[in-house]
């Protein structure tokens, strides 16, 4: 993995709910560089707490229990230098939100977990995939993270 590359100063996560992916990247994101840029997540909807994703956050020493979701029409901030969309939905309005802003937009089409049915640790495994790929994921994007986290066991 390579070193951290010049990350923007302000970094935007979006996705359908704010519930689950978003917030995940958010998480990540903090954890892994710090305050190496201003981070923040969105939803096209608001939606519920997620208990299984306060619970695979847990699981690397990330606490986003106090997380609460917003909506585009609700950030404070609407300077960015990237915008990252989870989900279709997401995307259109991250582009929709630039006509009137300087800024990238990437696509990250990823999995909505809720979608997964089964039992508990079926659901659970799921989400730690999820979870697992956007760091994955940041990782590339980003290098190598200040502040590297503990490999979760299987």
């Amino acid at each position: 993995m390579e070193p951290a590359v010049d990350i923007p100063d302000a970094v935007l996560f979006c996705c359908t709910m704010n519930a689950v992916r978003s917030p995940m990247a958010e998480g990540l994101m903090k954890a892994l560089y710090g305050t190496t840029a201003y981070v923040d997540s969105v939803g096209v909807r608001a939606g519920e707490p997620d208990g299984f994703v306060v619970a695979v956050m847990q699981e690397l020493g990330i606490d986003i229990s106090r997380h609460k979701a917003k909506t585009f029409d609700e950030l404070h901030d609407g300077s960015f230098d990237l915008i990252i969309a989870m989900s279709p939905e997401a995307q259109h309005h991250a582009v929709e939100m630039t006509r009137t802003m300087a800024c990238d937009v990437e696509f990250w089409n990823t999995l909505d977990p809720t979608i997964i049915e089964g039992s508990r640790e079926d659901r659970l495994t799921a989400y730690r995939q999820v979870r697992d790929q956007i760091r994955k994921r940041l990782e590339n994007r980003f290098g190598r993270p200040r502040n590297p986290l503990p490999t979760p066991a299987a």
